[in-house]
Formats: structure tokens, sequence, C-alpha cells
């Protein structure tokens, strides 16, 4: 009789317990079972839970499901907390798992006394951040206290002079008009017998400060409020309520200024404010929702690196690491300028800040008499910085200077690793740049004026996201503003939320976020509730994509933004892509039809996924009639246009099928195995390859250095990914385009292919209840790892290539399954939990040289072969690097060998030089074989 340790890891909807503030009435749960005997199956799960006094009530299900199941009992009400356990069976039960909690936020706007409140004659547009203040008076015996609060704007609570929460920058960014998000904070440790003060610090953040490029200022309207409603407990049962209203009082605190854009001001000096009154807001309670995901918190705190004078005489600071948050000045009672200033930027020009990347956010926090201050650091602003320039600290050293880094304080739950630094670098950099932006919504940048919650970033990016941290709450809680602000049309706004009113509200890849997004969250947490409320936004986006395409099944015309950022596109004109915008919207219409016809299938909405199958189907066709030729040609001949068309299926012949993806191979070839996608390829053109039968090239496309590449930044020490493949050009300077970020996470969308392909983990069911292990083995590797926290425990790959052989090692969780492809076999094995091993000769066959009937082609295609090449083009003065050959050779590239050199010349009027015919028809010489 198999049986399995107690359940861990309790979830209550995307919340780990203990969860307190749920505004789930019936919060769905889910757990891990940590180990379990060989054979177990859980055929039963029993729930125990305790309310208030009551003795604990248990309610048993048949079902082998522990993920997102539903709760057993009664709904929960405003307020109240239960006790629960979990146990599951299959011949015998395990033990219970430890006890944990869930609580109710306040659930119904019936619920809140509060008003939101305003300074009456303070805090006004250019005026200091005001404080609001109010007191209440509570016994002895205090049993438990909570504080629900909001605001327009950003909230720092403190209550008897304490800081209440860790929260920065709360409550968080939403559609305001439709949803305002309210946070939920035990405060019983901070509240005292007699009179308790709550003092609410309120800055403008998105509500009241800049947002987008036109330097336009309180978007959602020109008063700071606050909502709060405090409430305490005694022994006695009584319930004490602070909430706010007409009586309570404001005044202005040190801070004169502040901006998410621009920084902060804080004076220091002490100055004894008058207080004065408030008035009672109207306002529409019931757009009051609990978080879906975690807050914003301070993640972590980076030293300083180094500290020096710069060629104009200022003091500079590098942390070593590209960051989102603010500086910390630890200055203890040293001797400061009247003014201590900091001013952020994410590289150098020249040696000194770059700030012509920030546009017109000054990025600046400064302190008006610091003196006697042992700490110096904002908390209504955040910036995007690795180095800092600090004036009015004399003898600044490293140790008196930290990054404290901020983000939504997601749980990581995915890790890879391989035997290539910079590999691994590019995927450190992944992670730095998701943590940066993913800031309560996910951003294009965290530095210039922009930071906003763009829908093509995120689309490509999901797959990542959802395997790197727990993004489910967070990205659940953005589609919930992005189905909020969707038009009555159908159309869906570029940013969410969204505060570009004149921005495109149909743009193919940017709109199918949302669909795309829902998709990809379900398909890795295995959230079918997500999908059901998504549904109308995804159905209405999907119709309106529809009519714009018309009875044809072809999108064409009208805005888009194509294949963004092209790497051919100049800097001044990132539409400028080599990928007909019709291509791409017809492409996207095709792919979002099915994902909305598989969506209704699995919400048993048989008749809507009948239709939109049929939809799916006639738009591949349309696309297929007009963009590809017989002989597989696509429209554009660009390597986005053909991985559109490999990965989502729109060749309708298998003929089709492989000369796209030879012709695919060949553009890679062509361009010297450099990234020739924007925004939209890139997430899609390595899996194209794979797919396609040209794993070899698609490994020489990942590992090129040169630019445009993905390891290229890494050459130049980047530590985040850049928005543009070259955001800082090979000589150092800054890109001129106006737009140049080096914190966006686009890009570094091909992590997902690292994960699923080079480690080989992959889910093959929704949530990972099935696991797809298929790791497809490149040269350039000895080894290489990836782990991910599923829904249902850890599971990891990991290969190592030595001495001829392979060794595959699987960990698959309780719960699942995994199909495992070893390399080298012909027939996939599938296993359950466990650790799992095989030994099997190395894939990676051994270098042979060239074949004795090579063509240009097979010449590119051995590294060594190339490499030497070029060397010897570039010393002949016939080509000045790879790429310049490699596009020379693109027509020739089925001739022989022999014909390279021609190629390759400076033209047909032109001789080639002597000493390069010699060189190259020695390198191209075939192999003595001693075996032969």
């Amino acid at each position: 009789m198999p049986g399995a340790a107690a359940p861990t890891d309790l979830r209550f909807e995307h919340h780990p317990g203990p969860a307190l503030g749920t505004g789930h009435a019936r919060p769905r749960l889910s757990w891990c079972v940590p180990e379990a005997e060989e054979g177990f199956r859980q055929r039963a799960y029993e729930v125990e839970l305790t309310r208030g006094t009551g003795a604990p009530r248990r309610f048993r299900v048949e079902s082998a499901d522990q993920v997102l199941v539903g709760w057993p009992g009664a709904p929960l009400v405003s307020r109240e907390r239960v006790g629960v356990r979990v146990r599951v069976r299959d011949d015998e039960w395990s033990p219970w798992s430890d006890p944990t909690w869930v609580e109710a936020g306040l659930l119904s706007a019936t619920d809140w006394t509060a008003r939101l409140v305003s300074p009456r004659a303070i805090g006004g547009l250019d005026a200091p951040a005001p404080i609001l203040r109010g007191e209440l008076t509570v016994p002895d015996g205090v049993v438990s206290a909570r504080l629900y609060a909001t605001a327009h704007g950003v909230y720092v609570a403190g209550l008897n002079g304490e800081r209440v929460g860790d929260h920065v920058l709360a409550p968080g960014w939403t559609g305001y008009e439709h949803r305002l998000r309210y946070q939920t904070h035990d405060v019983t440790d901070l509240v005292r017998p007699g009179v308790n003060v709550l003092e609410v610090l309120l800055g403008n953040g998105w509500y009241r400060g800049r947002l987008g490029f036109d330097g336009g200022r309180a978007t959602y309207g020109d008063r700071l409020a606050l909502l709060a409603q405090l409430e305490v407990t005694t022994v006695d049962g009584t319930v004490h309520v602070l909430a706010t209203d007409g009586s309570w009082t404001a005044y202005e605190s040190g801070v004169v200024a502040d901006d998410l854009y621009d920084g902060q001001r804080t004076d220091l000096r002490p100055t004894s404010w008058a207080a004065g009154p408030v008035d009672v807001l109207d306002s529409r309670l019931d757009r009051l929702v609990a978080p879906d995901g975690p807050p914003v918190r301070v993640t972590a705190v980076v030293p300083a690196v180094l500290v020096w004078t710069s060629p104009s005489g200022a003091t500079l600071v590098d942390f070593g690491q590209n960051v989102v948050g603010w500086v910390r000045l630890e200055v203890g009672d040293r001797d400061l300028a009247d003014e201590v200033v900091v001013r952020h930027a994410e590289v150098l020009e020249d040696g000194e800040l770059a700030v012509r990347p920030l546009r017109s956010a000054r990025a600046t926090d400064s302190y008006v008499a610091a003196r006697g201050r042992a700490v110096l650091e904002p908390s209504l602003t955040f910036h995007g910085f690795r180095y800092a320039e600090v004036t009015g600290v004399p003898g600044l050293r490293a140790e008196d200077v930290r990054a404290v880094v901020i983000g939504t304080d997601l749980r990581r739950t995915g890790w890879f690793e391989c035997s290539d630094y910079l590999l691994a670098h590019l995927h450190d950099n992944v992670v730095w740049s998701a943590r940066g932006n993913f800031l309560d919504v996910p951003t294009d940048c965290p530095q210039r004026d922009e930071r906003l919650g763009w829908t093509g970033d995120i689309q490509v990016f999901a797959p990542t996201a959802c395997f790197l941290f727990d993004s489910a709450g967070f990205l659940t809680s953005w589609l919930a503003d992005l189905a909020a602000g969707q038009h009555d049309d159908g159309s869906v706004p570029s940013v969410v939320p969204d505060v570009l009113p004149d921005a495109p509200r149909a743009a193919a890849g940017w709109a199918d976020a949302a669909v795309l997004v829902p998709w990809v969250v379900h398909q890795r947490t295995g959230d079918l509730a997500l999908l059901r409320s998504q549904w109308p936004s995804m159905r209405a986006w999907v119709d309106h994509a529809a009519g714009l395409a018309g009875e044809d099944g072809l999108w064409s015309g009208g805005f888009q933004f194509g294949d963004w950022l092209d790497p051919d596109a100049p800097p001044d004109d990132p539409f400028a892509a080599k990928t007909d915008p019709d291509v791409v919207a017809t492409a996207h219409l095709a792919r979002s039809a099915l994902l909305v016809a598989e969506s209704a299938a699995l919400l048993g909405a048989h008749e809507a996924a009948a239709r939109y199958a049929a939809l799916a189907t006639r738009v591949r066709e349309a696309f297929a009639r007009e963009y590809v030729t017989a002989a597989g040609r696509v429209l554009s001949d660009s390597p986005t246009a053909y991985a559109l068309a490999l990965v989502w299926d729109l060749l309708p012949t298998a003929k089709q099928r492989a000369r796209a993806g030879d012709r695919l191979a060949d553009l890679v070839r062509g361009a010297g195995f450099r990234i020739g996608t924007g925004f939209i390829g890139t997430p899609l053109v390595m899996d194209a390859l794979t797919a396609s039968g040209h794993l070899d090239v698609a490994y020489r496309l990942l590992s090129q250095t040169g630019a445009p590449s993905w390891l290229h930044p890494v050459t130049m020490g980047a530590t985040t990914v850049w928005e543009r493949w070259d955001s800082m050009l090979p000589d150092g300077r800054v890109n001129p385009g106006e737009m140049t970020s080096f914190n966006h996470y686009a890009l570094g969308a091909v992590a997902d292919w690292l994960h699923r392909t080079v480690a080989g983990l992959a889910p093959a069911g929704p949530g990972y209840r099935e696991l797809l292990v298929r790791p497809l083995i490149g040269p350039d590797l000895t080894w290489a790892s990836a782990r991910h926290l599923t829904p249902y425990g850890a599971a990891s790959v990991s290969w190592s290539r030595a001495d001829g052989t392979l060794v595959l090692g699987v960990v698959v969780p309780v719960g699942t399954t995994a199909t495992v492809h070893v390399p080298g076999r012909p027939d996939p094995v599938v296993v359950g939990h466990g650790a799992h091993e095989w030994t099997v000769p190395d894939p990676v066959a051994a270098d042979r040289g060239l074949p004795a009937d090579a063509t240009v082609r097979d010449v590119l295609d051995h590294r060594p072969t190339w490499t030497a090449v070029v060397e010897a083009a570039v010393a002949a003065g016939v080509v000045d690097g790879e790429a310049r050959a490699a596009g020379r050779l693109l027509p020739h590239l089925g001739a022989p060998a022999s014909a390279l050199v021609a190629a390759l010349g400076p033209g047909a009027l032109a001789p080639v030089p002597t000493e390069l015919r010699s060189r190259v028809d020695g390198l191209l010489a075939p192999p003595v074989d001693a075996d032969r």
C-alpha cells in the first residue's frame, strides 16, 4: 500500500498560506505532495476547516486533483479566518499537512464605513506631499487589529510612529476608474492601549504623477486621497473602528516634490506644520478589489562595487548590476553639504552618466539639510539604474552606498544553468529584466518617461515569465485591467492600464495579448477559471480582428507595429521591419482564433469552439493562398515571416514546410548567424529552426557573439536585456535613437527555448500535470540543467556529456508523469514521480570535417572552416567581417565549395586576391582519412 508524506505548500488561489485579506469567498486550494512511495497515486483528499472556536469539519473528496480544487465548505464572510489542513490518500491516508489559514478581506462595499478623504487646502499638484492623520482610543486587551487601506496616489502608513507593513508604492497601479486595489495589514503588534495615531503619507504615484511620454500629469485626477479603516478587536469582542471621514486632519510633510519619473525632493529641516481639514469625496467603493498577487516590496539590497571621480569631477557609483529601486546613502554624522543630490542612469558615455536615454525623466533624488541623518533614501519614487552620481557627500565610500531593489515580490520558480558562461549570464540578465519590469504591472522599461504596461512586450515574454516566477496572480490582475479597459468594439489598448488614449488599440501582436497571455497562464498553471473569466475579452478581441480582416480572412492595412525593432530598422524608425505587417497581422489572427477555439472547448462551449476553429482554418487558408508560394516561399522572405508560418502551422503541405524551414536556415546563415528578428519573430525563430530540422543552425544563432545577437550585449558587460539589439553600439556609444533602454525583457523571450529545448523541461499538459522531457543537445555545451517549481512540486532535468557518453537525469514531482525522449533512443518512455537516470552514447557526432562534395552551405555550417575563411577574407580586404562575408554568399549556398572564393570576392570585374584564393583553397582541401 504505497503511502505519501504530508502535503506541503498549501496555497489559496495564487497566494501561499497563510493568506491574509483574500478577495475570494471560496478560494481554491492547492498543495504539493513532497514525497511518496513508488506507485502512489492520489485517489482522494480530505480538507479540514476550522472556523472560529467551532470544532474542525472535514470534507472528503474522491479525486486525483490537487491544484486549484474547489473550496469545500461554506463561503468565507468578510474578515473571517479559517484554519486549513489537508491530507491525501492512495490506499492509506498521509499525515496531515501543517495547519495554515486564510482570512477574508472586506468582500463587499457595504463592509466599508470609511470614505475617501482628501486634504482640503494642502497637497495640491505642485505642493508638498500631505500626511493624513486620525486617532483611535482603545482599551486594554487587544486581540487583533487590521488596517484596510488604499489611496488615490501611493501611500506609506505609520501607526504610533511605526511603519505599517513592508509594501512599497501601495496600492500599486490598476485601471483606477475600474479597479482600485486595497491592502489588508495585520497591525496587532502596533496597537497599544490608549490613544493610537494613524498617519499616512500620500504621494503622486501613478494616479497623479507623470505618465507617458507627453509630459502629462494627473491622468486619473488632481486630488490625492486616502481610504483607510482600522479595526481593533478587544477581548470582550468589541470592534473599535477608525475610518477615514471628515474628522481627519492633514498637514504637509517634508517631501516637497515626488514623481515616479523625476524623483523625490525631501526637506529634512524640522518644521511645525499646522493641521488642516479634509474633504470627503464622492467615490465608488464597488471598484475596490483585493490583490490577486503579491505586493511590491524591497526584494534585495545591492552594495556598491566602485566609487570614483568622472572626467568632469563628479562622484560616480557603480553597483555592478542594472537594478530598479533607489539609492540608500548611509552617511552617519558626516559633514554634508546643504543639499545632497543623487542622479541615476543605466550606462555611462564618455565616462559620465548617460542620461539621454531617460528622455525627460529627471531621475533625481535630493535631500535638503541632511546633516545629522544616518540614512537617506526616498519612498515615493523609483529609478532604473546601474550608476549613480552623488553630490554633497564628501569622501563618499563604496560602503556608504546601497542600491535598494524593489519589484513585485514574486516567488522565484525557475532556474537554468549550463556550461557556457555567456549563455548562463544571458539567462541571469533575463531574470534581472523581469525583476525590474515586473513592478505591479509588466512594464516595458523602468527608467525613462514611459514605464507602461505595453501589451506586446508581455505577450511575447509570458512563457518565460511563468517559468521564472510564480507570475499567475500578477498576470491575473493585469489581465483583469486589460478586460476592464477593453473598448466596446473589442479592441484592446496598446498599454494596460490604458493611459495613452491616442495610441493604437488594434495592433496585431499587441492586442493579441488578450488571448495569448491568459492561454499561457492557463497552460503553465492549470488555471481554467482564468480562461473562463477572460473568455469574454478573448472572444471580443478575435471578433474585432476578424471584422478588420473581412470575408477574405486577410487582415491588411491600418496601423501595425509589425515586427517591432527589427535589427535592420534604422534608429529613428523602429517600424521599418523586413516583414510585411499584413503577414504579421494575418498570422496573429489565425493564432488567436485557434486559441479561442481551444479555450472554448475546454470551457464546454462547443458551438463557439467550432465557430472559432472554422475561423482559424479560413484565415490559415487565406494566409497560405495570399502569402505563400507553392515552393514554400513566404512573402517578405524574412526570418520572422518564416518563423510565424512554421511555428503556427500556416503552411498547408509538407513540401512547403520543409522548403520554408530550409529557407529560414539559409537566411540565418546569410546573416552570418546573426539575429534578424524583432519583437514578434524573436520568441519564435528558435522553435522554427528546431522544428524544421535545423537545430545546428539554431545553436549557431544562439552562440553568436557578434552584433546583433543575444550574447553581444553580454560581451559588452550588460546585466539586463536591452530594448534594441544595439542599444549600445559596438564602439560604446549609446544608440542615437530617441527610444533606447537597457532594461527591456521582450528580446529575452529566448529563455523559454533554453528551458524547453536546451535543458529539455516543458509542460505537456496544463499546469505541468504532464511533463515533456526532450533535451536537444548541441555541440557547444557539455552540460545544462533546468529546474521549475511546478504547481505539483519541483521538476528538473539535467544532462552532461563526457567521455563519449551522455547522462540524463530527470526528477518528476508527485502527482505528475513525464514523457522522456532519451537522446539516441527511438521511443519515448513514460515515467512517474521520483528521480530517474539514463546513460547513453553521446548524441553529438565527432567532427569529421567537410565532405568531399561540400557546398558553400557546408562551409558555413562547419564552424572551424568558416571562421578561418572569414579571417582570410578580412585579411585580404574583401570584406569587413563575418556578416558581410555571409551576405555575399547567401545567393550561392547551394554551389560547390570551390565557387566560394569567386562569390566572396569584390565583384565580377575585380580580380580575387591571389592570397585569398590560396588560403581558402587550402582550407577546403579534403582531409586525409587515415582509415582509407
